[in-house]
């Protein structure tokens, strides 16, 4: 007991060291720091009685609470550990904010789990016969699922957003005929802020179901320009025009990718040029556009 009580002493101070709390071994000590004194008490219990040969009323007793003990200990460990990887896996993603909303109700769901599994361990190692028991759980399980189904598909599409990263706080996102930016990720709803200005709220079930458009992940944009030229046009002019296109959009900043004669249209020769702008900003890149625009009209004047 007290070498256990000494390594459990040691993982804790080891907490408190400035250093990544995310990281594997962080984790690791994290969750057997979490050792309980029963458990250490009946596991040096039930080592004695292995080499002692007690009475076997005894013995089966320290089995028993030894028995109790480890699956309640092992339910605990398993707790800490998978709430700390999903801690790292937040913190990676640079989701810290979100998680926190949503930390205690994954606490709750892993709890309730691992504490159901253990108890009906424990029952079954007792010799109840547990198959009621758990028959009669999954039918509890069904009623309440069904009965708050809406409720239960929010809150799960709220952890789908925090870990699949369709979209994250700040992100600029279309779904359907709307574009706005994403003002707070809850458990039950999304805000988001219209480019009109106006505030939206959608519950996150339905905001999944759309085909979303992410605006904020685009490193590089294309655009697409038509120019139209006067019939009156020399054809040996117009034959410069893909030249004169390259020649001001690359002056611009921009990356010229290809221009060409589309059509004889009703007023005009129609041209149509593509063109790259790099970066993730929108409003520069909208910026960027309009000098595109400027450049061409100086370059044809």
């Amino acid at each position: 007991y007290l070498g256990m009580a000494f390594i459990r002493s040691r993982l804790a101070c080891a907490q408190e060291e400035p250093q990544s709390q995310a990281d594997i071994p962080a984790i690791l000590r994290r969750t057997f720091a979490r050792t309980t004194h029963i458990f250490m008490a009946t596991a040096a219990a039930r080592l004695v009685v292995g080499y002692a040969y007690p009475p076997e009323p005894i013995f089966m007793t320290v089995r028993f609470l030894f028995t109790v003990a480890g699956v309640f200990q092992g339910a605990i460990w398993a707790r800490e550990f998978i709430i700390g990887l999903i801690a790292r896996r937040a913190e990676e993603d640079g989701r810290g904010e979100t998680l926190a909303n949503a930390m205690g109700l994954i606490r709750v769901l892993v709890t309730f789990a691992l504490f159901a599994i253990a108890t009906i361990m424990v029952l079954d190692n007792l010799g109840v016969n547990v198959t009621g028991l758990v028959a009669g759980l999954g039918i509890g399980g069904i009623a309440i699922g069904l009965a708050a189904q809406g409720i239960f598909s929010d809150l799960f599409s709220a952890l789908s957003i925090i870990f699949d990263k369709p979209f994250r706080k700040g992100d600029t996102i279309q779904f359907g005929t709307t574009t706005a930016s994403v003002v707070h990720i809850g458990l039950k709803s999304t805000r988001l802020r219209s480019v009109d200005g106006e505030q939206k709220i959608i519950a996150n079930a339905k905001l999944l179901e759309q085909e979303i458009t992410n605006f904020s992940d685009i490193a590089t944009r294309r655009y697409r320009m038509a120019v139209g030229l006067i019939y009156q046009t020399p054809p040996d002019k117009a034959e410069r025009v893909q030249e004169i296109l390259h020649r001001a959009i690359e002056e611009a900043g921009a990356e010229f990718q290809r221009a060409s004669f589309t059509a004889f249209g009703p007023s005009s020769l129609d041209f149509e040029v593509h063109f790259f702008v790099h970066g993730h900003d929108i409003t520069q890149a909208d910026a960027m556009r309009h000098k595109v625009g400027m450049a061409i009209l100086r370059h044809f004047a």
